[in-house]
């Protein structure tokens, strides 16, 4: 399985960025999608996470701001980032989780200038 993730860059505060992430392989069914993000230094922190049903779950820092959705039948799973904070900097990386293992896309950075 392979984790093909786009759309990062530089963005001034208060703009908005979308990150698309595309999962191919020998994909049976995907479960959970997501996105986490980290900082140099810190932890990777879950931002959020999508179920098949489309149930969705954000960290409180982003709720309001950011807004995932997936594509089933394309196997993409997508992040839109409006009202961006410096704070948001990091490197966002996307996963899928099939069949209880979890994979992970290669990272994307995301850079927010105050």
């Amino acid at each position: 399985v392979q984790l093909q993730a786009s759309g990062g860059g530089l963005v001034q505060a208060g703009g908005s960025l979308s990150l698309s992430c595309v999962a191919s392989g020998s994909i049976f069914r995907i479960g959970n999608m997501g996105w986490y993000r980290q900082v140099p230094g810190k932890q990777r922190e879950l931002v959020a996470v999508i179920t098949r049903g489309a149930v969705t779950n954000y960290a409180d820092s982003v709720k309001g701001r950011f807004t995932t959705s997936r594509d089933n039948v394309k196997n993409t799973v997508y992040l839109q980032m409006n009202s961006l904070k410096f704070e948001d900097t990091a490197v966002y990386y996307c996963y899928v989780n099939i069949g209880g293992s979890d994979y992970w896309g290669q990272g994307t950075l995301v850079t927010v200038s105050s």
